[in-house]
């Protein structure tokens, strides 16, 4: 399998891309055709556990990894998810289920992906002969940057440093990275915003002059965001995961569609429903549920991208982006994979702030696609009606989401004729992770300090507290620095020599 630059400049084995991170020219590895997962296929994952699955799907996008290392690799990762399962699929009412994917070692979602790219990442530098030390580089809006730190732990010839915005992530975010163990590890945080850090990152691997200045240092860059493909693949499992768990419990037939709501920020987690749909998944409609930063409502909706306008904190801070890398993926295969017009946009948007599809674009993503957003208020309206109803809590990310779902549902029963289909919620955290906001969300109550939040939603819904939230309590912060979006590169190169 081979992974191809959406702006046309590389061509490259899977392990290659999973290296690089991000393509030379600026662009990101997308594959450069899309394995297809027939029926059979399907059949055969039914009786399977999830890291089974995930070998399975993921040999067939990194066939040029061993099947028996990446199966074990597979069980490894998934075996530190508190319950043995990784993605749980969960029945609220009928038609309507949660797919939980918080139950890894840092509670949200981003785990999928972190606990197995170390694996990808040290087997492919072994199949390309690189020895060289590997520096990730990591823009963090929140859950990522711990859940890297975490996969990358002591790894053996790999460094890990996390840039995150500085007030842009909850308090329990912070301390789950600033009381990060490891020696090969460093966290900072930056003046501004999630896309501040994005920028500065980026900036990075796009310079030639930086690249050189750590290849001197003996030094190779590689990414754990979502713009490295051996992040982003292993999502695309848990899609298959879930649609077959429908099958096997009876909730659906074969070849039924279901429909898939999404909290969404950087688009990765969606466009990976979306890759899974390219490879056979009778994927319905992908729902792409915002906060109050809607520039992916508003470019589903209408068609232009636009980056011009207010930037908003809000209680969902993971999804506090305005730039959104994956969305670039999505751009390349509605213009039929052209990747000058692919490079255009992407330049017009640095450029100018903003980029317009065509018409016959808008109307290939509006098939595939729904958007809305949810304000602060509708979003705590959301999770206090959910649990009151149903008696299940949620993260705030989730609570956006639900309340774009339970929206989308009552418009659908409204359009005559109109096919429901089943709604799988994508839960992408745990609601301990930003105690403050759910304690508030459920009770119209403020808790300032975070573990007493955890505490008291603890008393309320009774639902286990994650050991791995219970053991930073007392644990202390190493990680204290601020520095401003200028000095990032800086950074990093001094981490380097530490």
């Amino acid at each position: 399998m081979e992974y191809v630059s959406t702006r046309g400049g590389e061509r490259v084995t899977g392990a290659r891309a999973v290296v690089q991170g991000i393509a030379s020219d600026g662009g990101l590895f997308v594959p450069a055709s899309f394995p297809q997962i027939s029926r059979a296929d399907c059949e055969g994952m039914l009786g399977m556990d999830y890291a089974e699955r995930a070998a399975f799907l993921l040999g067939k996008l990194f066939d040029e990894y061993n099947a028996e290392e990446l199966l074990a690799a597979c069980k490894a990762a998934y075996a530190r998810f508190e319950g043995g399962d990784a993605a749980p699929l969960v029945k609220v009412e009928n038609g309507m289920y949660m797919l939980e994917l918080f139950h890894g070692p840092t509670c949200a979602f981003k785990d999928i992906a972190l606990t197995l790219l170390p694996f990808l990442l040290r087997k492919g530098c072994d199949m390309l002969g690189i020895h060289e030390t590997v520096l990730i580089l990591v823009a963090t809006s929140g859950d990522t940057g711990k859940a890297a730190l975490e996969g990358f732990q002591d790894a053996e010839g790999v460094k890990i440093i996390v840039f995150y915005p500085d007030d842009g992530v909850s308090k329990m975010q912070k301390l789950q990275m600033g009381t990060q163990d490891g020696a090969n590890v460093d966290v900072v945080a930056v003046k501004g915003n999630f896309d501040d850090c994005q920028a500065a990152v980026k900036r990075i691997f796009a310079s030639e002059e930086y690249r050189e200045k750590f290849r001197e240092k003996h030094v190779i860059l590689s990414s754990a965001n979502s713009i490295n493909i051996g992040r982003f693949a292993p999502q695309i499992v848990y899609y298959f995961s879930a649609y077959l768990d429908l099958i096997s419990s009876g909730q659906i037939k074969w070849d039924s569609e279901v429909d898939f709501v999404v909290p969404t920020g950087n688009f990765g987690n969606i466009l990976a429903g979306y890759y899974a749909k390219k490879m056979g998944l009778p994927v319905g409609k992908l729902i792409c549920a915002s906060n109050r930063n809607n520039v992916l409502t508003d470019f589903i909706k209408k068609g232009t991208y636009d980056i011009r306008r207010p930037f908003y904190k809000t209680m969902s801070p993971s999804m506090d982006i305005i730039v959104s890398s994956n969305l670039e993926r999505l751009i390349f295969e509605v213009s039929g994979r052209d990747a000058a017009l692919t490079r255009e946009r992407m330049q017009s948007l640095a450029e100018t702030g903003r980029y317009s599809v065509r018409p016959e674009e808008l109307k290939a993503i509006r098939e595939q696609f729904a958007a809305g957003y949810a304000s602060e208020d509708e979003t705590v309206d959301a999770i206090y009606e959910f649990f009151t109803e149903y008696g299940y809590a949620m993260d705030t990310h989730t609570g956006v989401a639900m309340s774009i779902a339970l929206r989308y549902e009552e418009k659908k029963k409204k359009e005559p004729g109109a096919k429901l289909n089943p709604l799988v919620v994508l839960a992408t955290a745990s609601p301990y992770k930003f105690p403050q906001a759910v304690y508030y969300a459920l009770t119209g109550n403020d808790v300032k300090d975070s573990f007493k939040g955890v505490k008291r939603i603890n008393l309320i819904t009774a639902m286990k507290v994650p050991e791995s939230l219970k053991a930073i309590r007392y644990k202390p912060v190493r990680f204290k620095d601020v520095i401003s979006p200028d000095k990032v590169a800086e950074r990093a190169l001094a981490f380097v020599d530490m």
